[in-house]
């Protein structure tokens, strides 16, 4: 008896359409040096890489013999593919899953968010959501600040490692620090306005008033504010401090938060960024 063949499902076809589109130099991926590459885009391996997930499950997936995939495994998936949010909503409504609710913080980097990560590597970005969690950065960012990226949601946090006076690599003067702790409740107050039902955002907010007094007085005085561009300190434990300027960038359509670190150029803090730049410092970070 003939096995059958798996089925063909719009889900499977729909994955393999964005696979094969994305060329590996697009997902972030070093160029092959030797060989012939037979697959337009991805390789069902390189996918699996970026998505974090196995090989077997991949092809699974694109034969329509993987039912009902996780919320994570669809959210890899859309990360590892580079698709717009029409494209993830598309995914999910393939896939029988629920649409992200649009109460909570969005927290998926766009395609063009991606990119800009992938080709300002001479400059350290980090990406934040609206309650200043970082959710993503550039080599540089990570070596510059720390490498955060494995870190719990909380340690990831700008508000809650400021205030709780968790250890630093950037420091603040007395001068600025009251403009940026009034900065950042006041940016809290407008998360909390646009995304009312974040469990997450409502329990950093409540742990901060109940933990921290100063947080409290800012947050029942209510606060006003923006985080603006600033200079900021950076104490690298190798190269020492580095005086930087900050820019702060909201990506369009998204309340992702850019944080870019630049020097002046001929400066000492140039010189040492583009030290920390060079590959041998940052694989040691």
């Amino acid at each position: 008896m003939t096995a059958s063949r798996p089925a063909d499902t719009p889900l499977a076809t729909a994955l393999r359409h964005w696979r094969t589109r994305l060329t590996p130099a697009a997902a972030g991926l070093p160029a092959p040096t030797t060989g012939i590459r037979r697959t337009a885009g991805l390789r069902r391996e390189e996918l699996a890489l970026l998505a974090g997930i196995s090989v077997d499950y991949v092809v699974r997936l694109e034969q329509g013999r993987a039912a009902a995939p996780s919320g994570q495994v669809l959210a890899a998936l859309a990360r590892a593919l580079r698709l717009s949010d029409a494209e993830h909503r598309h995914l999910l409504l393939l896939a029988g899953a629920p649409p992200p609710a649009g109460d909570r913080i969005p927290a998926r980097l766009t395609p063009g968010v991606r990119r800009l990560l992938d080709q300002m590597a001479g400059s350290p970005v980090g990406v934040y959501d609206a309650a200043w969690t970082l959710v993503a950065s550039n080599p540089l960012y990570a070596a510059l600040v720390g490498d955060r990226s494995a870190a719990p949601e909380r340690e990831r946090n700008i508000v809650w490692r400021h205030f709780t006076g968790f250890p630093d690599r950037v420091q603040h003067t007395p001068e600025d620090t009251p403009r940026f702790e009034s900065a950042l409740v006041a940016d809290l107050r407008t998360a909390t306005a646009r995304y009312p039902a974040d469990e997450r955002l409502r329990s950093l907010i409540g742990d901060l008033r109940r933990l921290v007094p100063r947080f409290a007085g800012l947050w029942d005085s209510h606060a006003v504010g923006a985080l603006a561009a600033s200079t900021k300190t950076v104490h690298h434990p190798a190269l020492g401090p580095l005086t930087l300027d900050c820019d702060v960038l909201t990506a369009p359509g998204t309340d992702l938060r850019l944080v870019l670190l630049t020097a002046a150029p001929g400066t000492p803090a140039a010189d040492k960024l583009a030290l920390l730049a060079d590959t041998r410092c940052l694989a040691r970070g």
